[in-house]
Order: structure tokens, then sequence, then C-alpha cells
């Protein structure tokens, strides 16, 4: 949605297909970072943005053990924003779609879902679709591929996949919240049980980190076991609005990357080209800036009509170095601190980086401007988007 209205307002048509009726799914990346909401600034969005409902967090704290820390602190960053802005996803896409629609080269296409690639002598030329009204074929001179993790179009392009691993899967609910809870967002880290709390105003959004594979035996337990479970990790919690297994959402963890990201006619940019682990809740911010950093290099080959498989190349070169950074910071965390905080039957000891973050606050801005800003921030070009718009 962001590439596409990039490119509406750069003076390229645009067409976006979206499989759903609407964007209304839950618990999907609802973490808007300060490098999205200095690029939506930059695009003279930012203060309709945050008109919209939203929570915003300046420190990021955690649990371990005995010992209470702040992980990052968000207020030393060198951004217009020095906080993250939680705001449900479909707001934020309903929000793009409607920016985007007030270029009249923008068409939105909902219940439309990509069935395959149309190709030509080797080349990417367009898509088939089908929607209510039927089967269709869509060709364009480039197809980019953002459907997230599982990717119908990457699947269908043949690209090889690297997959990394996770021994983790988050199990997401909401409970309400009152005013008489606690107010930061924060994460519990006890023997065994890894346990996150998102202030979303009116409820907490919880994400309880399980080892992979754990949830199917759970399912097989009484569900009153798992509200105890939660009650030990945060016993203010009203886990009794929980009803049953079928208020818990699955997301199952992995980390994989693309080794190559596009095809003639074809770029794949967001999960669709590396998933991420939601440590740090990173992945909706590196799609943003696949966009913005696509946008800056396409517009002008796809305005004149000279894309080449040369200027795909050049987007993974651009974004290659801050997704194997970030991945690998995510890998270091699940293994280092996650998956033996899981493993572990007696009170965690926090890790000696740990322990430096709690007795010197200055060390706290390493953190946040790894998720708060990331590895080579991409910044909205004048010269190829806005001056056309």
């Amino acid at each position: 949605m962001m590439l596409g209205y990039l490119l509406a307002r750069a003076g390229i048509d645009v067409l976006v297909l979206e499989k759903h009726a609407d964007f209304l799914r839950d618990f999907r990346g609802d973490t808007i970072h300060p490098s999205t909401l200095e690029v939506m600034h930059e695009l003279g969005l930012l203060d309709a943005l945050l008109r919209l409902p939203h929570q915003e967090v300046y420190q990021l704290g955690a649990q371990i053990g005995a010992l209470t820390l702040t992980l990052a602190d968000f207020s030393h960053l060198k951004t217009r924003c020095r906080f993250i802005a939680m705001m449900p996803q479909w707001d934020f896409l309903n929000f793009l779609a409607d920016q985007a629609l007030r270029y009249v080269n923008f068409r939105l296409l909902m219940e439309t879902e990509v069935g395959g690639l149309l190709e030509e002598s080797g080349r990417v030329v367009g898509v088939r679709t089908n929607a209510p009204s039927g089967p269709m074929q869509v060709r364009a001179d480039l197809v980019v591929a953002a459907d997230g993790r599982y990717s119908t179009v990457r699947g269908e392009a043949g690209l090889e996949v690297r997959e990394f691993g996770a021994p983790i899967d988050v199990l997401w609910f909401r409970i309400p919240r009152s005013a008489d809870d606690p107010a930061q967002t924060m994460g519990k880290f006890d023997a065994g049980r890894i346990f996150i709390m998102i202030n979303r105003g009116e409820y907490w959004q919880c994400g309880y980190v399980i080892a992979k594979g754990q949830f199917e035996r759970m399912r097989e337990e009484k569900f009153d076991s798992f509200r105890s479970a939660v009650l030990q990790l945060a016993p203010w919690a009203r886990t009794g609005e929980l009803r049953g297994w079928e208020d818990v959402k699955l997301l199952t963890v992995r980390v994989d990357r693309l080794l190559q990201w596009f095809r003639p006619g074809l770029l794949c940019i967001g999960d669709a080209a590396h998933a991420m682990s939601p440590v740090g809740g990173v992945g909706i911010n590196l799609a943003i800036q696949d966009a913005v950093a696509a946008a800056n290099t396409l517009a002008a080959p796809l305005r004149t009509g000279q894309l080449s498989t040369d200027h795909l190349r050049l987007v993974q070169q651009r974004r290659e170095l801050p997704t194997r950074v970030t991945q690998w910071l995510q890998l270091v965390v699940q293994s280092r601190v996650i998956a033996p905080a899981l493993s572990n039957t007696k009170r965690l000891q926090p890790p000696f980086v740990l322990r430096m973050l709690a007795g010197i606050p200055m060390l706290r801005r390493i953190p946040a401007r790894l998720i708060g800003i990331g590895i080579r921030p991409e910044h909205v070009s004048l010269s190829e988007i806005l001056s056309t718009s």
C-alpha cells in the first residue's frame, strides 16, 4: 500500500490487489516506529495520521527474573517522533488507501486474489486473479509481491528461500485494561515462560511466547490451565474475559530470506522477501523501508518505460544489508535470551548485556536506535516522488 501510494504520487499508474473484503485482521503488526513516522512527516501526512486513535510508547521495559529494567528509551532519538505509535494496522492501511485514492492513477481492488503469474519469454508480465466478478488477467510493467511470509507470488515465481528457523511461536490475545493497571508496555521473562503486554488503551494486547510446536499439546489441556499460567505472570490480568482457545490466535514464527528478491518483471518486498521474527516488532517498518527504497529507485524508470532487471537488483542491494543485520540480531535474541528462558526451570538470571542496560541508562539508546530507526533508514526522494505530486 505504501509503495502504491508513493508510485501513484510520482505519476505512475498503480493497481493494488487485496484478496480480502477489508483490512480487519487482528494481531497484525500494529507498531509504527519512529522511522515510519519520519517517512509520514516527509510526505506531509504525519499530523493527519496521528489524529487517528493510537497509543504512544516512549520506553520498552522488561522483567527478567527479579530484575525490572528499561530495554529501550526512544526519547533521545533524533527524529520528529520519539515514540512508537501503537495503531491497529487496518487503520493505518485504510489511511494510506484513502490518501492514495486521491490520485486518479491509483486503483485498489478488494476481494481480488492473485492465483498465478503471467509470463512471456522468461519475464513476468502480469498476474491471473480471482474476484467476485470472475477470473481476470492483469498485465503490468512490474509486479510487486507484498503478500507476506506465505507469499503466493514468490512461490509461483520459484524464488529460492533460505530458512533460518525459529524456536518459538506466539499466542496473541486481548484482555480488558482498567485505570488501575500498570501503564507501561512490558515483557516478563520467567522460568519457562515469556509474556508480553502491550498497552492499547482500553485493552491489553498480550503475547504468550511458547516453544515451537507446543500449541497443539496445550490445546489438549483444559483452558483454565492457560488462564492460571497467565495469572501467575500478571496477577491483576482479567483472564475471565477469555472464553476459550477460540479467543487465542497462534502466530507461527518463521525467519527466512530470499536469496534473490526479483525476476525480470517481478520484485518481492516486505515479508514476501524476508520474513521477520516478532522480536522488536520491526517487520512492518522494514516493509515500509523496502517500499520507500523501491519507490525512490523505480519511479523514474517506470515513468519513462525504461525499467530493467538492474533497477530491481538495486532495490535488493539497498535493502539487503539492513535485512541481514536485523535478522541476525533477532536470531541472537532468540537463541541467547528467548530459547534459554523457555527451557529454564529455575529463576532466571539476566544476561550480562541486560544487566548493563539496567545499570547504565545511556546504553538504552542503542536498542532504541536499532528498534526505532533501524539500519540504513530510508527517506522519500524529493526529486523522484515529492516534486511530481
